[in-house]
């Protein structure tokens, strides 16, 4: 049992880690589109380059989902150990996920939170950021990520949310977009709610005032 459950699981690191240096190179897909197309639903994503999209959008995510990402190397341990130590009896009330973490599991894991699933993201992410070069990280993420029920990258939200491209988003949608990450299924970055406007609206002065660092990825 313990021999067939050793080649089990080295054949599961294996496939894992030839799908992360291919991914670098081919366009990828998550288990989010893949668990949909299983059940016969629908997906749109259209992925497009980095270079196509709108540098305020990568401002925007990066401002909101993960301000350190040109500075850590997947795993933002001083804010992940700020979350541990804040916890409550219930757990941790924010997960401190960064954009390499949130990209581990969107293409290799399932979405809610769990100690286990958690335990796999953290050396998942630092594999990712080790294999990929930042630019690449975040544009596949950007095409990956979820803005609402089966719409999927940010070329697809753009059109879906403003009759755009995403080459063609302004601050203001982008902050929309970037805000509507956290909670996807709720937040409609075309017609957003109160606080999803303020949220925006916070973003774009911080975008705006600088501060966060975009080096890797210009």
């Amino acid at each position: 049992m313990f021999r067939w459950f050793f080649r089990i699981l080295l054949l599961v690191l294996l496939a894992v880690g030839a799908l992360i240096l291919a991914y670098r190179f081919v366009t990828p897909v998550s288990t989010l589109m893949v668990g949909r197309w299983i059940t016969g639903k629908s997906v749109e994503r259209t992925y497009v380059p980095l270079s196509r999209m709108s540098p305020h959008l990568a401002a925007a995510v990066i401002a909101s989902e993960d301000a350190r990402f040109c500075l850590h190397h997947g795993v933002d341990w001083d804010a992940l150990n700020g979350v541990i130590k804040k916890a409550g009896k219930r757990g941790p009330s924010r997960g401190a996920s960064t954009i390499p973490m949130q990209t581990a599991k969107n293409l290799f894991l399932w979405p809610g939170r769990s100690v286990v699933r958690k335990g796999l993201e953290i050396p998942l992410a630092l594999a990712i950021d080790t294999a990929w070069p930042k630019r690449r990280l975040l544009e596949v993420y950007l095409n990956i990520a979820e803005w609402g029920d089966g719409i999927f990258g940010a070329e697809a939200a753009a059109r879906s949310y403003f009759k755009k491209s995403a080459h063609d988003l302004t601050l203001p949608e982008a902050a929309l977009l970037a805000t509507a990450l956290p909670n996807p299924h709720l937040r409609d970055p075309g017609q957003p709610h109160r606080r999803h406007a303020a949220l925006a609206r916070n973003l774009m002065r911080r975008v705006e005032q600088g501060g966060v660092p975009l080096e890797c990825v210009e």
